[in-house]
């Protein structure tokens, strides 16, 4: 089963950025991390960064294109104003589990992106990740209906 991760606007400079809303783990360290979590879960991850909404699009369509079978996507900065993006969303076959790394309903903010989701996790720190990457695998195999 593959699945994609995009990491949205801001992300690349996670474990530098406001460490105390998102702690100190870097990109780097979460992407070997997920990884070899993938890795046990039977997986096949490819993770991306990108700080620009039309290159998450071009890749979950690109993703679409190459028979990828899930998506998982912290939209990060792009769920403030990500209507293009939340249009793509809507318009794929795989299923999408957005995830926050923060509770972002206690933080007062509401994702466009988050009512083409099959699924959100939000609020458990770089565990949010794992936790997706769990409930995709579930998903693929047929959990939780359509």
């Amino acid at each position: 089963m593959k699945v994609l991760l995009i990491q949205g606007a801001n992300m690349e400079y996670l474990g530098f950025r406001e460490p105390s809303l998102y702690g100190s783990t870097t990109a780097a360290e979460l992407d070997q991390v997920l990884m070899k979590d993938a890795a046990g879960l039977g997986l096949q991850l490819d993770i991306m960064y990108t700080n620009v909404e039309g290159e998450a699009i071009s890749a979950i369509y690109r993703a679409v294109r190459d028979k990828v079978d899930g998506l998982v996507m912290n939209p990060a900065g792009f769920l403030y104003a990500g209507y293009a993006l939340r249009d793509c969303l809507k318009a794929v076959p795989m299923p999408y589990i957005e995830v926050h790394m923060t509770n972002i309903d206690a933080r007062g903010m509401h994702s466009l992106t988050a009512s083409t989701s099959v699924g959100m996790v939000t609020g458990l720190g770089v565990e949010s990740y794992l936790l997706a990457l769990i409930a995709m695998k579930w998903k693929l195999e047929g959990g939780g209906g359509k």
